[in-house]
C-alpha cells in the first residue's frame, strides 16, 4: 500500500486533536472529491514498518485523541490487508483512544456483507474502528455545515456503541432505528442521534 500524506496534529477528520493516515488508492473517484491525487494506487510512497512506528508514536502525547483513517478508501482490498498491522499495534497500544475510519462504501450493503475482501480481513479491520464514516461524497449533497462529513448522504456510524449519528432538521433526538444481530455477528442496536 501507498500512502499520500501522515498528519500528526490533525483537527478536522474526528473529534479533537487526531493523527491521521491518508491512503492512497480509491475506485470511487467521487466527483468533487477533495483528495483526488489519492485515487492512484501509486500515488505517494510506501507505507512501510518506518511510517507505522511514526504514527504509533505519534499517539503518545495525552492530548491526542486517536487515528483517523481516510484516502484514497482504506477498505480497498489491497489497503484493508495493509492497515490490518497497524491496527492491531495501535488498539494494544492506546486502547483508550479512538480509531475513526472514512469509507466511500456503505456500511450495511458493501462491509458487512464481506464483498470486497475476505470477510475475516473485513471484520478484523471493522473490530477496531470505533467510528466509520460511510458513503460516497455525493457533490450535489455538499453541505460544509455538516460535522465530520461533506455530503448529507453521509453517515457517522458509532461501532462501538452501533449508534448512527445523522444531521436531522429539528433539534437533537434520540430514536431506535433496528437492531443489526442479523448481520454476521455484528450484533446490537443502532440508535440515531442528530
Amino acid at each position: 500500500m501507498n500512502y499520500a500524506t501522515i498528519k500528526t496534529h490533525d483537527t478536522a477528520n474526528g473529534p479533537g486533536v487526531r493523527v491521521s493516515l491518508f491512503v492512497s488508492g480509491c475506485t470511487h473517484q467521487c466527483k468533487g472529491c477533495f483528495n483526488p491525487e489519492a485515487w492512484d494506487f501509486n500515488y505517494g510512497a510506501p507505507f512501510t514498518e518506518t511510517e507505522e512506528d511514526t504514527i504509533v508514536r505519534g499517539l503518545e502525547p495525552w492530548f491526542i485523541r486517536g487515528l483517523s483513517l481516510l484516502g484514497g478508501e482504506p477498505f480497498e482490498p489491497s489497503n484493508q490487508q495493509a492497515l490490518l498491522p497497524l491496527l492491531r499495534k495501535v488498539r494494544k497500544s492506546y486502547p483508550e483512544k479512538t480509531i475513526w475510519c472514512y469509507t466511500g462504501y456503505d456500511f450495511e450493503q458493501d462491509l458487512l456483507t464481506g464483498r470486497l475482501c475476505d470477510w475475516p480481513v473485513t471484520e478484523e479491520m471493522l473490530s477496531y474502528i470505533d467510528v466509520l464514516v460511510d458513503g460516497e461524497f455525493k457533490l450535489d449533497l455538499k453541505n460544509p455545515n455538516l460535522r465530520f462529513r461533506g455530503s448529507s448522504n453521509q453517515r457517522v456510524i458509532d461501532l462501538k456503541n452501533r449508534c448512527m449519528v445523522m444531521n436531522w432538521f429539528y433539534g437533537q433526538k434520540l430514536i431506535k432505528i433496528k437492531t443489526l444481530s442479523t448481520y454476521n455477528n455484528m450484533g446490537g442496536v443502532f440508535c440515531m442521534i442528530s
